[in-house]
């Protein structure tokens, strides 16, 4: 049976995002169909992971056909816990996923925001997407905290693509995840967190991974 394939766009970003659109193209020069689900789901202020995870799972397809998920950023951290809640999910290609994004991104905001958005609720995010700011609740965190790496441990054929000049989630992060996991195999590239410059290298690793014609 042939596997479904579901893109998961990053946080603060949408379908239409440069990366989602670009692999979507190659697959339909495949004759495949990308799924490219919109993870706002019209409601950025009340995002979570637990929403994200859902949401996708109830994408699949009812018949337990195999799904491949490629993530991008925080959809690449969504991907790898819907893999290991799900065994429907049979391939992971993860794109500068969010490992340990919690302790990357916090301390960039500082203590007072934070306590701020803890007193208020809600916090303002630059939303690329939507190309404005838009408030999201301090749920998100809260949700957030229980999405912990030391969880994934079901065994799926994994593919990491993490750019070596990162500055949003560190390449280590990536390679920590890697070493303790020999059914990942991790891919360096000269990029940063939007690897917006090496598309095609991209393509071709996930193409060759997932054996695509």
């Amino acid at each position: 049976m042939s596997s479904e394939y579901i893109y998961l766009h990053g946080f603060a970003s949408s379908p239409n995002s440069a990366k989602a659109q670009y692999i979507s193209d190659r697959f339909r020069e495949c004759n495949i169909k990308l799924q490219i689900p919109d993870l706002n789901c019209g409601d950025f202020s009340h995002l979570t992971i637990t929403r994200q995870i859902n949401q996708v799972a109830a994408e699949f397809p009812p018949n337990s056909a195999p799904v491949t998920l490629i993530g991008s950023s925080l959809g690449g951290l969504t991907a790898a816990h819907l893999g290991q809640k799900y065994s429907q999910v049979e391939k992971l290609v993860l794109l500068a996923p969010a490992f340990g994004f919690l302790s990357h991104w916090l301390p960039t905001l500082g203590d007072e925001k934070i306590r701020r958005w803890q007193q208020e609720k809600y916090l303002m995010v630059n939303h690329y997407g939507e190309g404005k700011s838009l408030p999201l609740s301090y749920d998100f965190i809260t949700d957030a905290v229980q999405y912990q790496e030391e969880n994934l441990q079901r065994p799926i054929p994994t593919l990491i693509l993490h750019g070596k000049n990162d500055e949003v989630i560190p390449i280590q992060a990536s390679y920590d995840f890697t070493k303790l996991r020999s059914w990942v195999k991790l891919v360096e590239l000269d990029s940063d967190h939007a690897l917006g410059n090496v598309m095609a290298e991209i393509w071709q690793a996930i193409r060759q991974f997932c054996q695509l014609p």
